[in-house]
């Protein structure tokens, strides 16, 4: 299916006053184990009542409290009055000719992002957001273009996981999807406060039950929240290196001014120290001209044997208003050629869903309130608070 025919979801208008009274309530997809023990203990339940609740809403797809039947009708009445289970609307879905799909889902406050998910032979991967556009400005996606409005709330994030299992007919049984990236809108390790809870119930067997190496965070080299994300959890990792030079990777990655490729790659080391096998896959979008030169695959690969890791490269993908071109296959297999003769084991992504513009870097998104909030978080990240 073509763009152009790509199918569109109507957008689903719920009842005002409905949407009001779920405003007011608690969405219970905010909490992973932990926290709905501890709110569960606020209302003097029992925390095998929390244990219950999950088993309901993640493997059952329940979201009608009165359905719940192994739950006591006295605590039912007080979920209902004080608490709700929603996920965020599709607005829009898009088709590929190669079977990868894009949601647009509506959040509130007139924001949306957009979730893709890559069919394979053996594996299904989900290509999830952390935030309403994106603040890091670098240059090569057009996320960037759009600006920052805020950050993702845990129910927003694990939200997307739960609308692409029901529109793929995933359950626990019949697993649709197979692997969890945040490779979509927004930088995952400046929301660690969401971000984490929803990679704890991405991982809890009571929850959605992933593999911790299934699920893959990927960032452009926030070094402190590496360095979190390690104290927290033992998901796989991803860098978006994009050039092993400081001088060129700033170009691309204007955070690379904060933490340059050193200290960068201290924290790679810091992250796989003492897992067996562990390793880094470093991503690399390859642009014509800019980055693809054989000069360029000798520096990655000295770069490279500083940690253990592994290699994605990915062609570029044009979006509107680039200054950025693909590289040739040509100058593609050639790079991909150097990098491997020197032992480094070096992947190429197959661009999945260019023709939706769901393929990596070209995620956009709906972004509103973006211009002050941008200013302001940029200013947090440039004074060093953006891991508050």
């Amino acid at each position: 299916m073509s763009a152009a025919s790509a199918t569109a979801m109507p957008v689903v208008v719920k009842d005002a006053s409905a949407a009001v009274d779920r405003a007011l309530k608690k969405n219970l997809l905010n909490f992973d184990l932990a926290g709905l023990r501890a709110e569960l203990g606020t209302l003097g339940e029992k925390p095998f009542r929390a244990q219950q609740l999950l088993k309901w809403i993640y493997h059952q797809g329940v979201s009608d409290f009165n359905e719940m039947s192994n739950i006591s009708i006295k605590l039912r009445q007080q979920l209902e009055a004080q608490y709700t289970i929603a996920l965020p609307q599709v607005q829009l879905k898009k088709q590929s000719e190669d079977g990868t799909v894009k949601w647009l889902l509506g959040l509130d406050g007139g924001n949306a992002v957009e979730v893709v998910f890559i069919p394979e032979a053996n594996r299904g991967t989900l290509c999830i957001s952390s935030q309403v556009g994106c603040m890091l400005n670098c240059t090569f996606c057009s996320t960037a273009t759009q600006g920052f409005s805020r950050n993702l709330t845990t129910a927003e994030i694990i939200g997307q996981v739960l609308v692409a299992a029901r529109e793929l007919g995933h359950t626990q049984a019949r697993r649709k999807i197979t692997n969890v990236v945040f490779m979509g809108m927004g930088e995952p390790l400046l929301n660690p406060d969401n971000v984490f809870p929803a990679i704890n119930l991405l991982l809890e067997d009571l929850a959605m039950g992933f593999a911790a190496r299934r699920v893959t965070i990927s960032t452009a080299g926030l070094v402190p929240g590496i360095d979190k994300l390690r104290e927290a959890t033992d998901v796989s990792l991803a860098v978006s290196l994009h050039a092993a030079e400081n001088t060129l990777r700033t170009s691309l990655v204007p955070l690379n001014r904060k933490y340059p490729i050193a200290e960068l790659l201290a924290a790679c080391n810091r992250y796989v120290a003492g897992k067996s096998r562990a390793q880094i896959t470093f991503e690399y979008t390859l642009i014509d001209g800019v980055n693809d030169e054989p000069e360029h695959a000798q520096a990655l690969v000295r770069l490279m044997r500083q940690v253990p890791s592994k290699l994605n490269l990915i062609p570029f993908n044009p979006f509107p208003g680039t200054q950025y071109q693909r590289s040739s296959m040509d100058r593609i297999e050639a790079f991909q050629r150097i990098v491997q003769a020197a032992g480094v084991v070096a992947t190429l992504r197959k661009t999945r869903g260019d023709d939706i513009d769901a393929a990596c870097g070209q995620l956009v998104g709906q972004v509103k309130d973006r211009t002050k909030r941008q200013l302001r978080h940029r200013n947090k990240l440039q004074a060093g608070q953006g891991m508050a």
